[in-house]
């Protein structure tokens, strides 16, 4: 099977706790049943997800992600094909990153779309690093 990952970025339409768990429990049953992994990082201002698995089942869960009304203003930041998966063991990771990355002024000032290729694959192989210990595929 050749795996495909997807990252984009979007905004928070109502971000709440609530709002935040009906994501992620969507995101953990239709993932288990398409064979895609991933990471969730989430902030009041900004989502950023790592989707990976098949590819056909990876651009149907970007295109479903792009019609969701939890989401604004959806981009496209990388895709292509990865030899092996980042986040195997995690139907979908959540990292609640408050200041992780970048400020709340450098995502109004659009720095996630300027980020290039390294620095996200950085970001989510630090968040894949710091989840090795204790993966559940729920967390």
């Amino acid at each position: 099977m050749r795996l495909h990952r997807v990252v984009y970025a979007s905004q928070p339409f109502g971000y709440d706790e609530a709002m935040l768990n009906g994501i992620l429990a969507d995101a953990r049953r239709c993932n288990v049943r398409d064979d895609i992994t991933g990471a969730l990082i989430c902030r009041a201002d900004l989502y950023l997800q790592w989707l990976e698995g098949p590819e056909s089942a990876v651009r149907g869960a970007f295109a479903r992600i792009a019609r969701d009304d939890r989401h604004q203003d959806v981009r496209h930041l990388l895709s292509g094909p990865v030899e092996a998966r980042l986040f195997g063991a995690w139907a979908m990771r959540h990292d609640p990153a408050d200041s992780l990355i970048w400020t709340a002024a450098e995502v109004a000032a659009g720095v996630p779309d300027q980020a290039g290729e390294d620095q996200i694959l950085a970001i989510f192989a630090r968040i894949a690093a710091a989840s090795a210990g204790g993966a559940d595929g729920v967390s």
